[in-house]
């Protein structure tokens, strides 16, 4: 069984007397795609910071790949691959100048990898212009690339998606699932666009006023937060009161009902009974994804 990649005890940062992470308690399993999800401001840059050991913790203990970013920062960044806001690129080289400078001094210089590698993220036709024409969505795929160039068995990725257009966040996703999947690769990310990490995590970190008020994985999330189900279908049906199963209901819309059940289970007896006479064009849970949650919790932890 895998063990721990990444664990934090206690852990708290001050900047003078700004308190940016309290007591801030996680584990990360080997294997695993972790996000930590919040607002801007919650210190989710900062524990990224401070699992590179580029900073150190005001108090509390800390675990990279059973090594302590006090003692053994140089180790940990030789198996970890991070993506930050700037990417730490040089913006007067192309951008293969770049990628040929960090492998070679990661001692990964690999040509056909990094020819793969912007082929798979579009920049193949952009690789001998300079990084500091590049737009701000070229120059966050071009740091990924930058960062698993040496097959890091961590990837600490900041925002990944920030600056990409539809297209391109949905091509980074993909990759960030494949490179979990196919090299078992840990991946923790931090995002406050909850929606896109939906499908691509196991697990969540809710972080609010640099604390985490919740985790979990999004079954476990919906179990506990979750108490009874929105749900939206569109039909032509137009039921009365104690009709199919007596579930409450409100018309919000041109052949579109909201009902409301008191679990999943309730879904398809419902859905039964309504196509016997009716037909079902759509049906949607309107409050069971990961920003309804979120949001509930901030709701239940600010009451």
């Amino acid at each position: 069984m895998a063990g721990n990649m990444i664990e934090l005890d206690s852990v708290s940062k001050k900047f003078a007397e700004q308190t940016v992470l309290k007591d801030v308690n996680m584990k990360v399993r080997e294997g695993e795609i972790v996000g930590l999800l919040g607002p801007n401001g919650s210190g989710k840059t900062t524990m990224i910071r401070l699992m590179n050991g580029v900073i150190t913790p005001t108090s509390g203990r800390l675990s990279i790949c059973s090594m302590d970013p006090l003692i053994n920062g140089d180790g940990i960044r030789k198996i970890s691959g991070i993506l930050t806001e700037n990417a730490g690129l040089y913006h007067e080289m192309s951008g293969i100048d770049n990628l040929t400078f960090f492998a070679k001094l990661y001692g990964h210089y690999d040509k056909k990898q990094i020819e793969n590698l912007l082929e798979e993220f579009e920049l193949s036709d952009h690789q001998h212009k300079k990084v500091g024409t590049y737009s701000t969505g070229m120059r966050r795929r071009l740091g990924i690339i930058k960062a698993i160039l040496h097959h890091p068995k961590i990837l600490f990725l900041d925002e990944p998606t920030n600056g990409l257009d539809p297209e391109g966040i949905k091509l980074v996703l993909q990759f960030i699932k494949e490179l979990n999947e196919k090299q078992g690769t840990t991946i923790f990310l931090c995002s406050h666009i909850l929606h896109q990490l939906e499908n691509v995590c196991q697990q969540y970190l809710f972080l609010n006023e640099g604390q985490i008020i919740e985790s979990g994985s999004l079954l476990d999330l919906q179990t506990r937060h979750v108490s009874q189900i929105l749900l939206k279908v569109v039909t032509n049906l137009h039921p009365v009161e104690n009709q199919y199963g007596g579930h409450p209901f409100t018309k919000v819309g041109v052949n579109t009902l909201q009902f409301i059940l008191p679990s999943k289970e309730s879904i398809s007896p419902l859905l039964e009974k309504i196509i016997r006479n009716a037909w079902v064009h759509h049906v949607e849970i309107e409050n069971n994804d990961l920003e309804s949650i979120y949001f509930r919790i901030r709701g239940e932890k600010n009451e």
